[in-house]
């Protein structure tokens, strides 16, 4: 049977009218992450210069005060790492070692200002620098640029027991290896500094 025109209209138009299934809502957005782990020295904004005392502009720099916090979760201990990326030792991709000290209790939430020198700071854990084993301060030359001097501070989901090595140099490189694998998360302040004139 042959429809006639107008219904064929009333038809087609009572098939667009039919209703759409309800479409699902968007996704919710991701909940913002929280804070990361961070590093703070209180001597100085991060980025910026150095103060002197903490320097080997001075006679006897002493290490700056600091403090991490929101930890990674599983976190055993930490490691410290405070080097001039812009030095080269013996023209070999070996940056100049301030201060390196592993072993740091995991329940550690920063130093005190000028920590003492020796093998093994008073919360067990060891240290070592260019200087020996004793914070180093930044010592980059008044003729040249400033330097970029960096503290690193590890999370590890283990305790590295390292023993000190024949100098800085072998002792990072050992303590690295055996960061291997067990970094949960790393924080970074950093400061410039050259000798005044």
């Amino acid at each position: 049977m042959k429809l006639a025109g107008p219904l064929c209209l009333v038809v087609f138009a009572a098939v667009l009218t039919v209703p759409l299934p309800a479409q699902q809502p968007p996704p919710a957005a991701a909940a913002a992450a929280g804070p990361g782990f961070t590093l703070t020295v209180g001597a100085w904004p991060d980025g910026d210069d150095i103060p002197l005392k903490y320097t080997q502009a001075v006679p006897m720099p002493v290490s700056p005060a600091m403090t991490w916090s929101n930890v990674p979760a599983g976190t055993r201990s930490f490691v410290l790492h405070f080097h001039d990326p812009d030095v080269s030792i013996n023209k070999t991709s070996n940056d100049q070692v301030h201060w390196l000290v592993w072993g740091i209790p995991g329940a550690a939430t920063g130093f005190a200002e000028n920590m003492p020198q020796g093998a093994q700071l008073p919360d067990g854990s060891r240290q070592i620098s260019a200087s020996g084993q004793i914070y180093r301060g930044p010592g980059a030359r008044a003729a040249g640029p400033k330097h970029h001097y960096t503290f690193e501070i590890y999370a590890l989901d283990t305790t590295v027991d390292v023993p000190h090595g024949a100098n800085e140099q072998e002792t990072r490189t050992a303590v690295f290896a055996a960061m291997q694998g067990h970094i949960l998360g790393k924080a970074v302040y950093a400061g410039l500094f050259k000798r005044p004139q």
